[in-house]
């Protein structure tokens, strides 16, 4: 775990020198032949919230941009998907973020057309707290889905000892930890275990917020990590990145390969591979379980939430303009902290969606 910790800085250093090194370009530049059009003078503030899962590159990317772009001021509350979709229903703030997609009836009751646009990868780890245990557990999906539904309730309950049979596990009591708040981490997890478990899809299902079977709540990934890192015996499920900054360990999962892979920059691209020629125009897709051998099996992209038509001409432009940075410029902030950047294939789909964005009838990425 040190020489994960010390990997991460390392990473943080060297995208922090980046950073700076790259200052001088400003916010008028994009990846190779995508140049961003330049922002004008006007003072804006954009207002956002929703998804935990991506708040600390999130958090980077708005100082970095309001730094590149002094006239433009980003605001983003990491309140979960949930919250973030609800605010965005009703038009109080001016973009959500959710790593769950909305579904087609959300889609119907939302007051304008929305546009998904995919911003990164990212992996949901399975953290614990065990002392003492210095290698990673290994669960396969049924042991995993048998301990969030409470059939599994002692560390060293057989079917974990066979799995890891190297490690002497403790004889006490499993502590679920769970997000208590609507959370697109918990889609993700719960559009896992209901893609490998028949047990919990008919009991439990998947979404953004499901009536758990057992354990305690936690509000949003920064109080989960905090749960676990007071509960000895816990175990929950947070955003790989919070995993490295608090330090905490995570398992290894049995991926549909047979293979025990860990989240990784690495294993969560792997599980992307295919995404891109079978997305759909709407850029709403699931990768969990995907197929391969390096693949991580607790993988998904991330959206930023936005309305195709903006209302105020001004702050539509600046939000385009923002968003079309993140996903060329930003993009290589990303794998400092775990998250993959967008495959190739998938970022030319979500240019043609950012360049759709109008206010008045007209595209706000149009022109100099």
């Amino acid at each position: 775990m040190l020489r994960r910790l010390v990997a991460l800085m390392a990473s943080v250093f060297l995208g922090l020198v980046w950073v700076v090194g790259c200052g001088g370009s400003g916010a008028g530049s994009g990846s190779a032949g995508a140049p961003l059009p330049r922002s004008g003078g006007k003072a804006v503030l954009l207002n956002g919230a929703g998804a935990t899962f991506p708040y600390p590159l999130y958090s980077r990317w708005m100082d970095e941009y309001s730094r590149l772009t002094p006239n433009v001021r980003i605001n983003y509350q990491s309140i979960g998907s949930g919250g973030g979709i609800e605010q965005i229903s009703k038009r109080v703030i001016d973009f959500g973020a959710s790593d769950a997609p909305l579904t087609d009836e959300m889609l119907k009751k939302m007051p304008g057309e929305i546009l998904h646009i995919p911003t990164v990868l990212g992996a949901v780890s399975i953290t614990y707290n065990l002392p003492g245990i210095k290698d990673p557990v290994k669960f396969s999906p049924d042991v995993l889905a048998d301990i969030f539904l409470g059939r599994i309730t002692k560390w060293d309950d057989p079917r974990i000892v066979a799995l890891n049979p190297g490690l002497r596990l403790p004889s006490k009591s499993i502590v679920v930890v769970h997000r208590s708040d609507g959370s697109g981490t918990t889609n993700m997890f719960t559009d896992y275990l209901s893609k490998i478990s028949p047990a919990w899809k008919e009991q439990v299902g998947m979404g953004t917020s499901v009536n758990w079977p057992v354990g305690v709540g936690a509000k949003g990934s920064e109080g989960v990590s905090r749960q676990l890192q007071s509960t000895t015996g816990a175990i929950g499920y947070v955003e790989l990145s919070y995993a490295l900054l608090n330090n905490l360990p995570y398992a290894l999962i049995q991926n549909r390969a047979g293979k025990f892979v860990a989240p990784s920059l690495e294993t969560t691209t792997a599980a992307a591979a295919g995404a891109a020629s079978s997305m759909p125009d709407d850029l709403r897709v699931s990768i969990v379980n995907a197929p391969g051998e390096n693949a991580y099996p607790i993988a998904g992209f991330t959206y930023i939430l936005v309305f195709k038509e903006q209302a105020d001409p001004d702050k539509g432009r600046a939000l385009a303009k923002f968003l079309w940075w993140a996903v060329h410029d930003g993009e290589r902030m990303a794998p400092p902290l775990a998250y993959g950047p967008l495959p190739p294939e998938v970022l030319s789909k979500v240019e043609q969606k950012l360049k759709s964005m109008t206010a008045q009838g007209q595209p706000l990425l149009a022109g100099p």
